[in-house]
């Protein structure tokens, strides 16, 4: 990868976060202010994430015959598009299909930007932490820019973030114009996540999602039944969120294949273990500031580590592939955490249903590590 390049990607990344980061903010905000109810609202999201995943089971194919700039480039357009349907109607077809594309557009970014950064000369953990960095970045200023806009009308917010998504459209059109993915005729038998290090990045990815959505689901809802005050609780979901750049960060320059293989192998435990321990000490604006910050710093290496080992343990052809599969788990415990959690809600309160689920996030998920 060229430094032109890496900057064309960061400016890409950097520009449709924000949006995305808006978007998320102001799609169910807006959903709420035309009149659905919260169950109407957890449905439309529900969608964007099956749609996500579906997405993403396909990509692996169509890297094969699209190349990964224009992938990216799509996105853009999507995510745009999906921002531009909601403010144009606010009937239920059109929020859906707002919803919908916009899960397909996150996977096609995600899976795009990712294959292509790693497809340089460039350590794949140091090309990854770098995208993660900018695109973290613009999903923590996105929801900020958000909440300044929105007022009573979530509509110009999602004018805004089209527009940003738009901009986006400028250096994705200036990247690399990498060929795509050629099929390869002696590739090994059997499913490509079974592979060792291959499944190491999608276990890392059935955590780092899982922690993301109880992240943005239950985890708040529990800290305010605790006792702790909004704002508190603002602040310390800022902090994790914070907490997963400084652990891109850390491991960027992390070569090593037994280093990464040790982070791995401890990051699944402890982002699960100290996400259960916000729900044992929800009531504790210390212990719980803390539990997430640690639990950030190692989904964040885990986000970084689980892609790059997973395209650093396949043939070059098979990197896009390699990367849609983490990505898939990823989506996958995106979306079946919350469904998880709220089956355990049924039973108990929310805060040991956090204990519960964060513990089960923190099992090993079956290690098929190369020693």
């Amino acid at each position: 990868m060229t430094v032109s390049d890496a900057r064309w990607s960061a400016a890409t990344a950097t520009g449709y976060s924000f949006a995305l980061g808006m978007s998320s903010v102001a799609l169910p905000l807006q959903a709420v202010a035309a009149g659905y109810d919260a169950v109407e609202v957890g449905l439309l999201v529900a969608a964007s994430a099956v749609s996500q995943i579906v997405s993403r089971l396909f990509l692996g194919r169509v890297m094969r015959r699209v190349p990964d700039w224009l992938i990216i480039a799509a996105a853009c357009a999507l995510l745009a598009l999906s921002c531009l349907v909601v403010v144009a109607a606010s009937a239920p077809v059109p929020f859906l299909l707002g919803q919908i594309l916009q899960g397909v557009s996150r996977a096609c970014f995600w899976t795009g930007s990712q294959t292509h950064v790693v497809r340089g000369e460039e350590s794949s953990v140091k090309a990854l932490a770098s995208i993660n960095l900018v695109g973290n970045l613009g999903l923590l200023a996105g929801p900020i820019a958000a909440g300044v806009l929105i007022g009573e009308d979530a509509r110009l917010a999602l004018g805004v973030a089209a527009a940003a998504s738009a901009v986006a459209l400028v250096p994705a059109c200036r990247l690399l114009r990498l060929p795509p993915f050629q099929k390869l005729a002696d590739r090994q038998p059997g499913r490509l996540w079974r592979r060792p290090g291959v499944w190491d990045g999608c276990r890392a990815g059935i955590t780092a999602g899982g922690w993301r959505a109880l992240l943005g689901s239950y985890v708040p809802l529990a800290l305010v039944e605790a006792g702790q005050s909004p704002m508190a609780v603002g602040l310390q979901i800022a902090a994790a969120n914070a907490a997963t750049i400084l652990g891109a960060w850390i491991v960027r320059d992390v070569d090593d294949g037994r280093a990464v293989r040790r982070i791995l192998n401890l990051g699944t435990p402890t982002t699960g273990l100290a996400i259960a321990a916000t729900g044992i000490c929800a009531s504790s604006s210390l212990m719980v500031g803390l539990a997430l910050v640690v639990s950030g710093i190692a989904a964040g290496a885990l986000q970084t580590l689980g892609p790059a080992t997973a395209a650093d343990a396949v043939h070059a052809q098979e990197r896009g592939e390699a990367i849609a599969a983490t990505g898939t788990f990823r989506a996958a415990s995106l979306f079946l955490t919350p469904v998880a959690a709220a089956g355990l809600v049924a039973m108990v309160p929310l805060a040991p249903t956090i204990a519960v689920t964060g513990l089960l996030l923190a099992l090993p998920l079956g290690r098929r590590t190369r020693s």
